[in-house]
């Protein structure tokens, strides 16, 4: 699902789980997971997804966000 979007970016250090690379993980409950936006309140968090990496850094943790922003643009070939 992430390997082969980042391959064809040429994305370095994503896209898979492995030594190295950089920490973008999403961990999910298949029976949970739903997206709780709506076209009137377009800002809410998902359900079901407890803790969120970025850049090896928690910014979701036991369904909270942890205020850390590591996220930043990724150009082709970075």
């Amino acid at each position: 699902m992430t390997g082969f979007p980042a391959s064809r970016m040429s994305f370095r250090d994503r896209g898979t789980i492995a030594e190295g690379n950089v920490a973008d993980l999403v961990v999910f409950d298949p029976d949970t997971v739903i997206d709780r936006a709506t076209f009137d309140d377009p800002h809410q968090y998902p359900a079901g997804m407890p803790h969120i990496l970025v850049n090896g850094d928690l910014v979701v943790a036991d369904g909270k966000h942890t205020g850390a922003r590591p996220g930043r643009v990724l150009r082709r070939g970075e």
